[in-house]
């Protein structure tokens, strides 16, 4: 038998921890650098290029998720510390928050609300299962919160991240053009648009562009997630109510 053939190699290669966690690294870096190459386009956004990417290469060697995730727990529990950290240019604007308290305090509300309650009508407007709304509540939250609350509520958490992922996503790319046509300038309004609808990948687009839009984005992404785990029984005792799930 020969050990060092690829039929016996890549199955010890595939389990190995170290191997998806480089590949993720270097295909993130790759997605960076064509990032900033394309003068920060947004559809070239790095955690689009690099999930395609790496959702690629999972196919194509028909990796099981479960074995990725198991090389990449390093990251994902980097995933706290990083958002924490947003916690920075917060600080920074801090005297511009407190003049601001009262509406962000409503805008924030208002937005927690309506990411939730729009998911709930599409959802069941598009004939979805129980499963599916419950999965999808939570799309407008960072992923560790919302996956959480769609597990304790009935979920699936990896639906769940899916449609977070792609939420922030499609915000991020959105964003700017929507701006532009409503003709929104003022960097707060902004920055809370974008971190109520697009969260922690949102934040991140904006917070290239300008701190103090990536603060207020910080800000509200923050307390969108607590007030959506606020809300999130009070919309389901509403879909219970009206026989939707």
């Amino acid at each position: 038998m020969n050990f060092l053939s690829s039929d016996s190699i890549w199955p010890l290669l595939q389990r190995s921890p170290l191997l998806w966690l480089t590949v993720t690294l270097l295909v993130y870096v790759v997605a960076v650098k064509l990032y900033q190459r394309l003068n920060l386009n947004p559809l070239v956004l790095p955690v689009l290029t690099s999930v395609c990417a790496i959702v690629g290469l999972l196919l194509l060697t028909e990796t099981p998720y479960e074995t990725y995730f198991s090389g990449v727990k390093l990251l994902h529990f980097l995933v706290g510390p990083a958002t924490v950290a947003l916690a920075i240019p917060l600080y920074h604007q801090l005297p511009k928050l407190v003049a601001l308290w009262r509406p962000l305090s409503i805008s924030l509300i208002i937005g927690a609300l309506t990411g939730l309650i729009s998911s709930a009508i599409i959802t069941v407007g598009l004939g979805g299962s129980t499963e599916m709304i419950i999965s999808l509540l939570p799309k407008s939250t960072t992923m560790p919160i919302a996956m959480a609350i769609s597990e304790h509520f009935g979920g699936s958490p990896s639906l769940t991240a899916v449609s977070v992922a792609m939420t922030g996503i499609i915000g991020s790319i959105i964003a700017v053009p929507v701006f532009y046509v409503l003709r929104i300038n003022d960097p707060a309004a902004k920055g809370v648009a974008m971190g109520v609808s697009a969260h922690a990948i949102g934040t991140a687009r904006v917070i290239q562009i300008d701190e103090s839009m990536g603060a207020f984005s910080a800000l509200a992404m923050s307390v969108t997630g607590v007030l959506t785990a606020l809300f999130m029984p009070m919309v389901m005792q509403m879909l219970y109510a009206l026989n939707w799930i």
